[in-house]
């Protein structure tokens, strides 16, 4: 483990963590244990991951993905952006 990469005294990045890591036990380490290897739980974590990040619908976003949210985002901002020739 590696210490959090805040400032001592904030937690700005505890909070975002603290409720992904909780969805992420109650999803998926405690509905599956007991665990017989490490491996088994970095394979199920792996895939975890990429539902969480690619396949999620997440209701603030529209009920779309994350990823996909993110690349509609950066395509409308690209849309939008201004050009200037010399």
């Amino acid at each position: 483990m590696a210490a959090s990469i805040g400032t001592v005294g904030d937690a700005y990045d505890n909070s975002l963590m603290e409720s992904t890591i909780g969805l992420f036990k109650t999803e998926l380490i405690k509905p599956r244990r007991p665990w017989k290897t490490l491996s088994e739980v970095e394979l199920a974590t792996a895939e975890w991951v990429d539902w969480y990040c690619h396949r999620r619908l997440h209701g603030e976003i529209g009920h779309t993905p994350p990823v996909e949210y993110e690349t509609n985002y950066y395509r409308e901002t690209a849309k939008h952006q201004v050009t200037v020739k010399i």
